[in-house]
């Protein structure tokens, strides 16, 4: 099942300040479309980005350039933005999430909701319930009170079925307020998901000033390191990185004795200041002999996950002068990134000898070396 997300910044909006659309400004060192673009890029569970934009725009290279997204030319209104940004999709995309490009602080769990909620039906989108009180006013004077049961301040990502969206948007005549509208105008039924008061909308120059915070209080990126080694003795086969490896001898330890795995693993822990694997899942517990070593990765993925971060990025260095490691590096990379729920690009594994020197120069075992990066969810 194939998810895009379109980036709508095709908008003139001016009312920020700044002399160009807001879109476009800077906001902690990147434009507002970009912040929006990188949530979405750096999601494991979205496949394509397209991004719409202005005529204007096209030649003025605002968007950064390593972000492989597909870009459109948007319409007169919003609405017939959208609908260029969807006619982008072929029919293997099955899923789009559609998110103004003004809302830069939109989070990874906030997309993981409206994703979820698409499993189980045709569309989803963010909302905040109103508490404060409601008036209605003229001429500066409050002129009546206004029932907030039931009422939601909208957001974005909205999230569809990719076909049943574009059906609705063709067969819609006019401009809406959001895609929900349209969603609902064709009849699909759209559910209401926990939305994020810090996924404000920047339409005044008080909203930078919010804005700015907002991103600096999450940038508490934990780096972690991890370090493993295991002897060679009796086997027909290693265990690296989630894949077994024929060679004459295999790995000792107490569990497979997977030492990639172990190392990302205690990498994991480390960020989290959580302590080892010792710790976790002790040697002398027999419940541990034998066992596969996804079970310790996933249980400090699912410990990340727990304390609000997710992982950006993994890099793990096989150090051994055999067995070659380079024709399995990229199932070992695959079966990594299953087990961690991320892309494949978001994984490294590499492989290198000690030249013949040390206890892997002389082949008495191999090592492992990782560093993972986590940013808040």
């Amino acid at each position: 099942m194939s998810t895009a997300a379109i980036i709508v910044a095709a908008g003139r909006g001016l009312r920020a300040g700044g002399g160009i659309p807001k879109q476009w400004r800077q906001l902690s060192g990147r434009t507002i479309t970009e912040h929006a673009l990188r949530a979405f890029q750096n999601h494991p569970r979205i496949d394509q980005l397209v991004l719409v934009v202005h005529a204007e725009d096209i030649e003025a290279a605002y968007w950064p350039s390593d972000i492989p997204a597909i870009i459109v030319t948007g319409g007169s209104t919003r609405t017939a933005s959208v609908l260029a940004g969807l006619k982008a999709l072929d029919d293997s995309c099955s899923r789009a999430l559609i998110h103004d490009a003004a809302r830069p602080c939109v989070s990874a769990s906030l997309i993981d909701r409206v994703l979820d909620a698409l499993i189980t039906g045709p569309a989803a989108a963010p909302a905040v319930a109103i508490v404060d009180a409601l008036w209605s006013g003229a001429d500066d004077r409050v002129t009546g009170a206004v029932n907030r049961n039931g009422l939601f301040r909208a957001q974005t990502p909205q999230g569809f079925n990719r076909s049943a969206i574009l059906a609705a948007h063709e067969a819609y005549g006019g401009d809406a307020a959001d895609d929900v509208e349209i969603a609902r105008t064709a009849g699909l039924d759209v559910t209401i998901v926990d939305g994020d008061e810090d996924n404000l909308k920047i339409t005044t120059a008080q909203d930078f000033i919010r804005a700015e915070r907002i991103l600096r209080d999450r940038m508490d990126i934990r780096v972690g390191n991890g370090f493993d080694v295991h002897r060679f003795g009796p086997g027909d086969h290693v265990v690296l990185c989630g894949i077994k490896v024929p060679h004459d001898r295999g790995l000792q330890g107490h569990s497979d004795a997977d030492v990639g795995m172990h190392a990302v693993t205690d990498a994991l822990y480390g960020a989290l200041a959580r302590g080892d694997i010792g710790r976790h899942f002790p040697p002398s517990d027999p419940q541990w002999k034998g066992a596969d070593s996804d079970i310790f990765l996933s249980h400090a993925v699912t410990m990340a996950n727990e304390m609000g971060y997710r992982i950006s990025n993994v890099d793990c260095t096989l150090i051994c002068e055999f067995p070659k490691v380079g024709p399995h590096g990229p199932s070992m990379q695959t079966r990594m990134a299953e087990i961690m729920d991320l892309s494949t690009n978001q994984v490294s594994i590499k492989a290198t000898t000690s030249e013949r020197l040390g206890f892997t120069g002389r082949g008495e075992g191999i090592a492992s070396m990782a560093t993972v990066t986590l940013v808040p969810a």
